[in-house]
């Protein structure tokens, strides 16, 4: 993960609010409005953090999202969604005997079998949560 990214995650982790907006986070981390945008953006994106809604203000408020570890490797995730599309673009503009046909051929594949067992493991990992602690 890049720098502005992780530290605008860390933050989101260690907040004792239940949601901030930009300009808190960029007070806090000391950063442009640009970069925290940029990072925000990103971490939405994959599925860590998401707008909460905050009816007395008039500005977006941003938050870890509920289960955040788990959304990140879900079909909710753009960048999964996008890796098989640039996959599946680059196998149909390339010859079947090239050598990143072949990569391409795997990359999609992979992704293909990563989010056809993700429902199972998390299945289990909801279950798993349900439990009662020991």
């Amino acid at each position: 993960m890049q720098r502005m990214p992780a530290r605008v995650l860390a933050a989101l982790l260690f907040t004792d609010q239940p949601s901030v907006t930009m300009t808190e986070l960029a007070d806090t981390l000391q950063a442009s409005s640009g970069s925290i945008s940029s990072a925000l953006k990103m971490l939405t994106t994959v599925g860590l953090a998401e707008r909460a809604p905050a009816p007395t203000s008039r500005r977006d408020h941003f938050r870890l999202r509920d289960d955040a570890w788990a959304t990140l490797f879900t079909s909710q995730n753009a960048t999964i969604a996008a890796m098989q599309a640039a996959a599946d673009a680059g196998i149909a503009a390339t010859d079947r005997t090239s050598p990143a046909h072949h990569r391409l051929t795997q990359m999609r594949d992979f992704y293909a079998f990563l989010m056809a067992e993700v429902p199972t493991v998390l299945d289990r990992w909801h279950r798993q949560r349900k439990k009662p602690s020991r």
